[in-house]
């Protein structure tokens, strides 16, 4: 009797105690988490980041540099920073242990060095051994589609950095995409330089190649929707939008939405060096990046097909309407991020801090400095220089400084800027970089990232009454000398017209 009494209750026990451990699994889904949020500073996490922070969840961003990322677009309750690259094993212990999941959305296509598969696979190896020492139930990755048959450097280092992380005691969600379409992303800014500044196009045979490009909005719900769901775990998913395009077809369809006329000629000449030279002249990439695209650009990139997007109830957009959502964000000034801020010189690659600290000694220092009437609108004009507004004079001479840049292999006047009137530190400027964007401070420092014999930086600063205008070059040895003495009759009229015209526009 007392046998059956406890077999019975010991059924009963195990009965609730099940029930409790399927509810609490269930609505685990429905509670606020605590998220680790890598490459924070890219384009996907930039969008990413306040889709999550909307709804409740602590997140916990990893960036190399605390000063390319703008914390003060995000509310701060829910929200905190830590410094961490993946190449670096010191500097995983800023990694907190009592995390639910994590994303994982590093790569290093862009890198000038040109061992970007052997930096993946390190990031991801470090990441792994991190991950597998918190509470982290889940990764979610963002990888490329990839067909088996014929692989890129890229897309194989892709899937080397999938089967790193698979092999692991946390699920791993793989979610892999082709085009990406949205204001700021690489290839929506690829194919608008391409359309909107050629009329009439002689291109490699590449652009017959087919792909299936996903709006970055749904992107963004995918990334979302997989969130704890047991059934996505251990998994991979293809996800794309529903057209089925060639790269010569998504060209013209642009140009048909923007209303304008194109003509496309396609030639078998051009070799992928020819055509990664056509990309980094005519677009705003750069080299290192066109080249990764044009071998990953001739391989198609379509779709398994699977019910994900069914399951989690989203409704995938059109490529045409995914180009008119872009421009709606563009038109509006509301374009959240942009790939050409994710990239950096290797010049940079230490982090922004050490170039904060303008230099003095050996050094060449030009100081301009003007009274000003009205402070506030001298500061708008500040935040508003470069990209469509211009340097306020002698732009046609910035351009050519921006072309001889480019021949020899530099980043040239293409990136332009993301927002029209507002900045932030760490973001693109043309040839610059943001060091500092402080309206508090009324400072603006930018940082050249032009192929220089040396390094210069450009401060503008209001003090008072007066607006401060500084240029500083440290040159590198000889030939540093001779360059600064070989723009410097330019300096007086180009500098001088510029604070003139900050001040009186």
């Amino acid at each position: 009797m007392i046998e059956i009494f406890w077999v019975n209750n010991l059924r009963y026990l195990t009965f609730g105690l099940g029930v409790v451990h399927a509810y609490l699994d269930n609505n685990l889904k429905n509670d606020t988490l605590k998220i680790l949020l890598t490459g924070a500073t890219g384009y996907i996490a930039q969008r990413l980041l306040p889709a999550l922070l909307q709804e409740g969840h602590q997140v916990v961003c990893c960036v190399r540099d605390k000063n390319r990322f703008n914390a003060e677009r995000f509310p701060p309750e829910n929200l905190s920073v830590v410094e961490v690259d993946f190449l670096d094993e010191k500097s995983l212990q800023n990694i907190p242990k009592d995390i639910d999941l994590a994303y994982y959305l590093i790569h290093s296509m862009s890198t000038q060095s040109g061992k970007f598969e052997e930096m993946e696979a390190t990031c991801a190896f470090n990441f792994k051994k991190t991950i597998e020492e918190t509470t982290a139930k889940q990764v979610i990755y963002l990888s490329g589609i990839v067909n088996d048959e014929e692989l890129s450097k890229h897309l194989s280092s892709r899937k080397n950095v999938e089967g790193i992380l698979s092999d692991s005691s946390f699920a791993l969600t793989t979610l892999k995409a082709g085009i990406i379409v949205g204001s700021g992303s690489a290839s929506f800014e690829i194919i608008r330089d391409l359309v909107e500044k050629l009329p009439v196009m002689i291109a490699p045979q590449w652009l017959k190649t087919k792909c299936q490009p996903i709006a970055i909005r749904n992107v963004i719900q995918f990334l979302k929707g997989v969130i704890l769901k047991k059934e996505t775990y251990n998994q991979s998913f293809d996800i794309g939008g529903p057209d089925i395009l060639n790269y010569k077809e998504m060209l013209l369809r642009f140009a048909e939405i923007r209303g304008l006329k194109r003509r496309i000629g396609i030639v078998p000449v051009m070799t992928p060096k020819i055509s990664s030279y056509w990309l980094y002249f005519v677009t705003s990439t750069s080299y290192a990046l066109a080249q990764n695209l044009v071998n990953s650009m001739k391989i198609e990139v379509i779709c398994t097909p699977n019910n994900l997007a069914s399951t989690l109830g989203i409704t995938l957009i059109g490529y045409d309407d995914s180009i008119r959502l872009a421009f709606d964000k563009i038109e509006q000034n509301q374009v959240l991020s942009s790939w050409k801020d994710a990239q950096t010189s290797d010049l940079l690659q230490k982090g922004l801090t050490q170039y904060m600290e303008v230099p003095v000694n050996g050094c060449y220092v030009e100081v301009r400095k003007q009274a000003i009437d009205n402070p506030e609108k001298v500061l708008q004009n500040i935040w508003k220089i470069g990209g469509k507004q211009g340097w306020y004079y002698g732009n046609w001479l910035w351009e050519i400084r921006g072309f001889m840049d480019q021949l020899v292999g530099g980043v040239g006047m293409r990136r332009g800027r993301k927002s029209d009137t507002e900045i932030s530190a760490g973001e693109t400027l043309d040839f610059w970089r943001v060091l500092i964007a402080s309206k508090s401070e009324k400072r603006l420092l930018l940082y050249a990232e032009m192929k220089l014999p040396g390094e210069a930086w450009l401060e503008f600063k209001i003090v008072k009454d007066e607006l401060v205008q500084t240029a500083t070059f440290r040159p590198l040895g000889l030939l540093g000398r001779v360059y600064w003495y070989s723009v410097f009759p330019f300096h007086g009229f180009i500098f001088g017209g510029m604070i003139r015209n900050i001040i009186n526009s």
